[in-house]
């Protein structure tokens, strides 16, 4: 199985979920080795680039390193079979909707939906924020993560 993470530029949210989720993954032996982690952004704008340096701040602060990461951009090769899509948000799961819609996928979602967390989904972008914003962005990557390892259990029979 492979998990995609999905915001719009790909150096905030999806960079800090990724990371958040495969070292978890990775510490999970009834998961690692079966799933594979990966993020992207819609935009074209940081392909290439690491991680805001507030995101890999805050996910360093947490015991995850993300800085080795780069920024890419959604591609159609992303949207095939066995392939699971968290979004970000409603306006990120929308386009790419759009781009993958002739695609088969295993699901296409909104991450904080998908992982069950109580309303909004909606994981806020930090980009035009400071380090508070960042952190609350990892609290809910946080939680949301730990449902969707509880979810990934269920569902792979792990």
């Amino acid at each position: 199985m492979r998990l995609l993470v999905v915001c719009l530029g790909n150096i905030c949210r999806s960079p800090m979920a990724e990371g958040w989720l495969q070292a978890r993954i990775a510490r999970t032996p009834a998961l690692a080795g079966r799933i594979e982690t990966d993020s992207a952004g819609l935009g074209d704008w940081h392909v290439g680039h690491p991680p805001d340096p507030r995101a890999i701040t805050t996910a360093a602060a947490h015991g995850i390193d993300i800085s080795g990461q780069r920024a890419r951009q959604l591609q159609a090769s992303d949207f095939r079979a066995g392939t699971l899509i968290l979004c970000a948000d409603a306006g990120t799961l929308q386009q790419a909707q759009r781009r993958g819609a002739a695609a088969t996928v295993a699901g296409l979602e909104r991450m904080l939906e998908w992982a069950g967390l109580a309303p909004p989904f909606d994981l806020h972008d930090p980009y035009q924020g400071g380090r508070a914003d960042f952190e609350a962005v990892w609290q809910r990557i946080d939680a949301a993560g730990e449902r969707m390892i509880e979810r990934l259990h269920r569902e792979l029979g792990a």
